[in-house]
């Protein structure tokens, strides 16, 4: 017995030290559940296949070993079995069309980027979502107010997550409500959960990315609207306002962050954070591709490269601190004192240079916002 022993108390230390969470198989958000159906399907199906075989794997070794008493059933001129190659072809090809089947409905029905509205489950929570390091920002735009690793949602109303990241890629996982999207810098991609029930519900950035990842981890709070309209109160009764300034200090390199409230949320923060220019006298992506799109700044756009760079404000080492390179040179209109220096570079520049399009977003980045940049791009674009 001692060697059945040895294995029952190994067995049983694997599974401690494991720490498994079984939030998958027993899921508390209707598209967790379904994900979990298509998980069993995928299971059952296959399994049609590997029972047969762990059987056979053993039964014909017994049956047909050489050392049996029977040896009648030998025959050396077998070929060929018609029967045995409907079941060797048929079966396999049969489980691929359902698998393939079931793929496609549970792809279409589990699209991260459709809107729950076929639950009839009420008006849905926006949130804004945006990976930093190494902590997560919570915007509810509706609202007003914002959190740090801390998320509470009205149980039974779908959320609708759109995510970005302020440098590498992460993900927002909450394993009980339903599957995962990547947040990217530059780019905004969308989720929506929801939350059959309240509880208290994990959630995590599943993707690795540097040394504070292990405690990028949140609480999903799952509670009734009136706790929930509570919970939004009392933060805007008594939490700080987040600013653009705010922001750029929250988004500066910090582990094991924790939970943190913003009473208010400066207008179109979270679209300058997907543009990547929450900083004054940063050019905005849009803005920077519309330039691109027209050939670019040419020479005239080098003494502008600081208004373009992004990256290097954000490169840290191996233990998550910031390095200092040095700064990039520019000719004034994107400094520190945005808009100071506007008149040496009108003298410097021709006239030509002046009416283009890349002058008027090298020179102010919100110009292709205003009327004046929107007739300079119908001139430059001819339309």
């Amino acid at each position: 017995m001692r060697p059945y022993a040895k294995m029952l108390l190994a067995a049983a230390g694997a599974l401690a030290l494991s720490g498994c969470q079984y939030e998958i198989l027993s899921p508390s958000g209707w598209v967790a559940e379904q994900e979990r159906n298509l998980l069993i399907i995928s299971v059952l199906l296959m399994l049609i296949v590997i029972l047969p075989v762990l059987f056979m794997s053993v039964y014909f070794p017994l049956k047909y070993r050489a050392d049996r008493e029977d040896q009648s059933d030998y025959d050396p001129e077998f070929e060929h079995s018609n029967k045995l190659e409907a079941v060797v072809w048929g079966v396999p090809i049969l489980i691929v069309v359902a698998l393939g089947w079931y793929t496609y409905v549970y792809t279409h029905r589990l699209d991260p980027y459709r809107p729950l509205d076929h639950l009839d489950a009420g008006a849905p929570v926006e949130v804004q979502a945006v990976s930093l390091d190494w902590k997560w920002l919570f915007i509810y735009p509706d609202q007003g107010i914002a959190s740090v690793n801390e998320l509470v949602v009205p149980a039974g109303r779908p959320i609708n997550f759109s995510l970005t990241s302020s440098t590498v890629m992460n993900t927002l996982s909450i394993p009980a409500l339903g599957g995962m999207v990547y947040s990217m810098a530059g780019m905004e991609t969308k989720l929506h959960l929801i939350a059959d029930e309240e509880g208290t519900y994990p959630g995590r950035s599943a993707h690795y990315s540097g040394p504070g990842f292990a405690g990028m981890v949140f609480d999903t709070e799952a509670v009734s609207d009136a706790e929930f309209d509570a919970w939004v109160e009392g933060i805007r009764d008594e939490a700080e306002p987040l600013t653009r300034a705010s922001y750029l200090e929250l988004e500066q390199p910090t582990m094991n962050v924790a939970p943190r409230q913003y009473g208010s949320v400066e207008d179109g923060l979270f679209g300058r954070i997907v543009e990547l220019c929450v900083e004054e006298g940063k050019v905005c992506m849009g803005h920077m591709m519309m330039v691109d799109e027209q050939g670019g700044g040419g020479l005239e756009g080098v003494g502008n490269a600081a208004a373009y760079s992004y990256d290097r404000a954000r490169t840290i080492d191996g233990f998550g601190n910031l390095i200092e390179l040095p700064p990039l040179e520019s000719n004034g209109g994107h400094g520190g004192d945005h808009g100071a220096g506007h008149g040496s570079d009108e003298e410097a520049m021709n006239g030509d240079a002046q009416n283009s399009l890349s002058y008027v977003l090298a020179m102010d980045p919100d110009a292709l916002c205003s009327p004046t940049g929107a007739q300079t791009e119908a001139k430059t674009n001819g339309i």
